[in-house]
């Protein structure tokens, strides 16, 4: 039979069944409404319900009334009635307006699994409707905790933490002896490559923890969740050790000042033996620094919180004490400080009368007394200690000056003669406690520029993290780096040479060397740095991750992990020299900045769709350059700590991912690449892949017409555009037959599957599967494609086009049953409407719009297409609108709100609008066109009913035919009467009274409700998005009853009318996108 073409005219509304001048008027009626199918009409016992229209009036007189159901004709059923509605899910018989709102009466048989974005945006925006990918943060933060009505801004929040941080101990106590073994130049060097190594890492760490929500709980959270819980185990291990050696360090830091500078006599041992006055004060700090780890340990487990309180009196400090150095150098341009300080040189100087240097080394004050050989051998003089930046003692103090152990410290430009006479140390000279080098000092000053996570730790109590984070980090590492890089130089510029070399200040009345240089007085700078010290012993710096190890009493408190940073930070003060600590926690800083780098690098390469920072000012080169910066510098200043750290994260990263896994090398770079694949495919069976890491495995349905021609070509290109060249794609293509009989054209299939591939550059594989009937070869392939964890979790395939004017009916239900296949998969699908109006690849679009329209919310897959697709040339330049619905009874403005508040956490940038569909009475076209879809559907129905009756009777000829045994005639058993009685019985449209029979049917109430979705829909989208380049929309889904298959077609007709490229869009069931890092 040819294809039929319907010209059934619509029905006028006046002459509708139960639409008569008495019934409301459709169209005008204003003050009574008229309700097709709704939740308060619908009766399933009564065959009315189901059969007639429906029509009910709400009478508003007064401002009240009720629906009330119209029982009058409850006796004029037209035997067209249906036993149950084909789309009403009967399980959910509780009054729900959810589930049956009038204007999305289309999406109500899924709105339990894929609810109504008006009902959930609130709770998205909020993140509180935790999906996967936020299930391991619930930890991270305390459920029973209330949220903090203050939060804290850039300056309050990043800023002033960071800095507190960073400025440290090294700055008071050893950076002047930096700059006076290192010179100017080398010193300048230091801090500079210390400073790159930071800002570099902060640029990485801004690019990591701007890609989504960062939780409580700092550095750890962000690397394990980048590069896996192997190195975030293995990193996370290095940050707490650096943390917790560089509490070690400020305690010895305080402890140092206190004995030194503060409280001398308060020392514990004291050594009447010069040469033992070294092991002396290291068991003073040894015992000082026990009883302070004790007290820190106690107010820790009681709160740390009342301390906190007192960090910005500390900052405030250090602030002064930074201030005081800088006017003192200035101060310095008009005075000059006299220092006692020696400058020994070779030629003895005759002695004319005792000074005061006299009495320190010889017995009398005659000139002829018993002096120190060392002091008679060379000439000994009293010089400025601070000259002043006008003194030009710079030009000394640029090229470095490195000491031995040992060696007595003087002025570099006169060395001394040792000869026979070496330096006694009874005498008061100054002496090098350890040899110094550049690889040494490297280690010993970079502590003085970590700190740079402490805002990254506070992203909780911040307004903004995702802005407040990159801003007041690298705010902070600027002006940090300012300070230290002026203040090398005017340290250079003020001090001279042989005092900025003396580590104690021996030379200085045992002050502080830059305490000398600090304005009005050194105890600025005393106080001033003991309370920097203070200050960061005191921080909360190393309790974010101490959760990692879990919680202890029913407080909260970690109490076993706090034990064991306890004993790691004794043993890191029974080291008790400042110098061997630092460059320990130097390693370990530096391993955790590599991997911060690292995770940036690879996240970048390997374009992940979650990877979508708001910090655009990043770059992988930037993050290489970093991560090779800290290995320089790990091996720079200490190889073999540097080995040390790297085994350990080694061995942990080991201990974490060992599953005694076999390894099966074979022989050569295939055997290698073979045991890699199964090793991956064999990682990925371990569990579901996590929200951060999905990315549309594509299985992309083909079909091939008579000559083994792909009929949409353009679909593999739309598939390599939404792929850019990553991940995996499965091309499948089903060929009619059996198998053994059409192998040859199934490999034919394949390779023109391949040449396509090749034409269009999708890297991937094909499959090809020989079936019976296409229905059961796309099931079998959508349920046998891929290997382990590499499955497809995308299905895209074709719109079945003139599916109204196909004879055969099998190409469109085969596409619904490929519908129903796919979700009972928990498969997400992807139909491009129009596909021949595609863009190529050749083709990229210069201006434009890609439209989503999110009516229910399915995982999150219209937010992530468009991503995907702007990642690629041809939709680079599109711009992105995203369209939701608001319902009568929705707050339309806070909607908006929500959602920008959810695109800006997912980091996506999109045009918001929110469109109102105003619960409007069924128009007189909607009842109409559902009317027309109805006769037409029965029509075809009746037609394939009496095709199929001639066919019973040309084969019961044929049978009755092949048995005759002498040929005669064979007398028909159906009489002309008989073959005309049994059509007119069984096929509505024979005769003029069959159609007017079918033209006096009545739309089923669901087919009403849907029609009026699909209708009212396709209004507000055409009018909004009759220019968009493309337009994404949720796809409903088909009936459960298939008796409404072709409706469902119709429906789908209907609510893309007039859009030119269309991509209909089905979720899989699970999240694929997340707000969190």
């Amino acid at each position: 039979m040819a294809s039929v073409r319907f010209t059934v005219t619509p029905t006028k509304a006046e002459d509708l069944p139960g639409l008569s001048d008495t019934s409301p008027d459709l169209s005008s009626r204003s003050g009574a409404r008229v309700r097709f199918g709704s939740r308060e009409s619908v009766n399933r016992s009564d065959p009315l319900s189901e059969a007639s229209g429906g029509l009910t009036t709400s009478a508003t007189a007064g401002g009240g009334g009720t629906d009330t159901p119209d029982h009058s004709n409850a006796e004029q059923g037209d035997g067209n009635s249906k036993i149950s509605s084909v789309y009403i899910n009967n399980s959910h018989g509780v009054d729900d307006d959810d589930f049956y709102d009038r204007n999305l009466a289309l999406f109500e048989e899924e709105m339990d699994t894929r609810p109504k974005v008006s009902s959930l945006l609130n709770r998205l925006a909020n993140y509180t409707n935790l999906t996967q990918g936020a299930k391991e943060h619930e930890e991270a933060e305390s459920i029973g905790e209330k949220k903090k009505t203050s939060k804290m801004g850039t300056f309050m929040g990043v800023y002033l933490p960071c800095l507190q941080n960073i400025f440290g101990v090294i700055l008071f106590l050893r950076l002047t002896w930096v700059v006076g073994n290192a010179g100017v130049l080398q010193a300048l060097c230091i801090v500079f490559i210390c400073c790159c190594c930071t800002m570099l890492t902060a640029i990485s760490m801004s690019a990591i923890a701007t890609n989504g929500v960062v939780p409580a709980g700092g550095s750890y959270f962000m690397i394990s969740r980048s590069l896996g819980p192997e190195f975030g185990g293995a990193v996370g291990l290095c940050f707490y050790l650096g943390t917790t050696f560089a509490g070690a360090m400020y305690i010895l830091g305080a402890i140092e000042i206190l004995l030194m500078y503060i409280a001398p006599k308060a020392a514990i041992f004291e050594s009447k033996n010069p040469d033992g006055e070294g092991a002396a004060m290291l068991n003073n700090m040894r015992v000082y620094g026990s009883i302070c780890l004790l007290l820190m340990s106690l107010l820790v487990f009681v709160g740390v919180k009342y301390v906190n309180k007192l960090a910005s009196i500390f900052l405030a400090c250090v602030i002064v004490s930074i201030v005081s150095i800088y006017i003192g150098a200035l101060v310095s341009l008009e005075n000059s400080t006299v220092g006692p300080t020696f400058e020994p040189t070779r030629a003895p100087a005759q002695v004319e009368k005792a000074t005061s240097l006299w009495k320190q080394f010889c017995d009398g004050l005659e000139l002829n007394a018993s002096c120190d050989e060392f002091f008679k051998a060379n000439n000994f003089s009293q010089i400025e200690g601070i000259p002043g930046l006008a003194s030009g003692i710079i030009s000394e103090n640029v090229w470095s000056s490195y000491l031995s152990k040992g060696d007595v410290v003087e002025k570099g430009s006169l060395s001394s003669s040792h000869g026979l006479h070496p330096a006694s140390t009874h005498q008061p000279y100054v002496f090098a406690d350890i040899t110094t080098s550049f690889t040494l000092l490297v280690g010993i000053f970079f502590p003085s520029v970590t700190g740079i996570m402490a805002g990254s730790n506070r992203s909780g109590d911040l307004k903004d993290a995702q802005r407040s984070i990159p801003i007041g980090t690298i705010l902070a590492i600027l002006t940090t780096s300012i300070v230290y890089l002026s203040s090398v130089v005017l340290f250079g510029a003020c001090i001279d040479g042989v005092v900025l070399r003396d580590k104690f200040g021996d030379s200085v009345k045992g002050n502080l060397v830059v305490g000398t240089l600090a304005w009005p007085t050194p105890w600025v700078i005393v106080i001033g740095s003991f309370f920097s010290t203070c200050g960061a012993i005191a921080k909360d710096n190393i309790i974010p991750f101490l959760r990692v190890f879990g919680h202890g009493k029913a407080n909260g408190e970690p109490t076993w992990a706090l034990l064991l940073t306890a004993l790691i930070a004794e043993l890191g003060i029974l080291i008790a020299s400042l110098d061997l600590v630092a460059p320990i926690l130097t390693m370990f800083f530096l391993m955790c900045y590599l991997f911060v780098n690292l995770a940036c690098a690879l996240q970048t390469l390997l374009r992940t769709p979650n990877w979508r920072p708001r910090f655009s000012y990043y770059h992988w080169t930037l993050s290489f350059l970093g991560m090779t910066i800290c290995l320089a510098l790990m091996f720079i200043s200490s190889w073999y700590y540097a080995i040390v750290a790297m085994v350990i994260a080694g061995m942990i990263y080991k201990y974490i991912e060992y599953h005694g896994a076999e390894k099966e090398w074979g022989d050569g770079i295939r055997g290698l690449s073979l045991s890699a694949a199964r090793y991956a495919l064999l990682r990925l069976e371990e569990g579901p892949p996590h929200t951060k890491n999905w990315r549309p495995q594509l299985l992309v349905l083909l079909k091939l017409d008579e000559d083994a021609h792909v009929k949409s070509p353009r679909l593999l290109t739309f598939a390599s555009q939404l792929k850019a060249g990553k991940g995996l794609t499965i091309v499948g293509t089903v060929v009619s037959g059996n198998f053994l009989q059409s192998y040859g054209e199934a490999l034919a299939a394949e390779q023109t599957l391949k040449h396509l591939m090749d034409k269009e550059r999708v890297k991937g594989f094909c499959q090809c599967i020989v079936a019976q009937k296409p229905r059961e070869g796309i099931s079998h392939m959508i349920q046998s494609s891929g290997l382990g964890g590499m499955k497809p979790n995308t299905v895209v395939m074709g719109w079945p086009h003139a599916w109204r004017q196909s004879e055969d009916p099998q190409a469109w239900k085969t596409f619904i049953n490929t519908v129903r296949v796919t979700t009972a998969a928990h498969l997400a699908l992807l139909v491009p409407k129009n596909i021949s109006l595609f863009p190529s690849n050749s083709e990229p679009c210069t201006e434009g719009y890609i439209d989503v329209w999110w009516i229910v919310h399915d995982g999150g897959m219209l937010m992530l297409l468009p991503f995907l697709l702007r990642q690629h040339k041809v939709w680079r330049k599109c711009g992105m609108r995203i369209f939701t619905v608001a319902q009568m009874e929705d707050n339309s403005i806070q909607m908006k709100k929500d959602l920008a508040t959810f695109l800006y956490h997912l980091r996506i940038e999109a045009e918001v609008e929110v469109v109102e569909m105003h619960d409007s009475d069924i128009s007189a076209y909607t009842y109409e066109r559902t009317l027309m879809m109805e006769q037409r559907s029965q029509m075809l129905r009746q037609m394939r009913l009496s095709k199929s009756d001639r066919e019973k009777e040309a084969q019961l000829v044929k049978d009755r035919n092949s048995i005759s045994e002498h040929h005669r005639r064979v007398q028909m058993t159906w009489t002309k009467e008989k073959t005309s009685q049994y059509r007119a019985t069984h096929s509505g449209c024979s005769t003029p009274e069959g159609f007017r029979d079918m033209l006096s049917i009545r739309p089923d109430h669901s087919n009403v409700r849907r029609m009026h979705t699909a209708v009212k829909l396709n209004e507000v989208i055409v009018n909004k998005s009759h220019e968009a380049r493309l337009v994404l929309l949720n796809m409903p889904g088909p009936p459960k009853n298939p008796d409404g298959d072709e409706n469902y077609m119709e429906f789908l007709e209907v609510l893309t009318e007039g859009l030119e490229r269309v991509l209909l869009v089905r979720g899989g069931g699970s999240e694929v996108i997340t707000i969190y890092s």
